[in-house]
């Protein structure tokens, strides 16, 4: 856990979050007493938008549809 003074929580808020997103705890002290502990939340990894998470990947075994297709064409003929 990384402890910082609430003065320089103030002037580096946001470089504070950005550490505190990738999963580091910080604690904020002013006049040396504790008043904040700031941790990422509880299953944060869940709870990204849909966007941000990895695209499903369909696999099926066997050949293509484009190969099927020209496989029935084929047949056809």
């Amino acid at each position: 856990m990384r402890t910082i003074q609430f003065t320089d929580f103030r002037k580096n808020a946001s470089y504070i979050f950005s550490q505190v997103e990738n999963g580091e705890m910080v604690e904020v002290k002013r006049h040396g007493k504790t008043i904040a502990h700031i941790v990422p939340p509880i299953g944060q990894k869940e709870n990204f938008p849909a966007w941000k998470r990895p695209g499903l990947r369909l696999a099926i075994k066997g050949d293509g549809l484009a190969r099927a297709i020209l496989n029935e064409r084929n047949q056809k003929e």
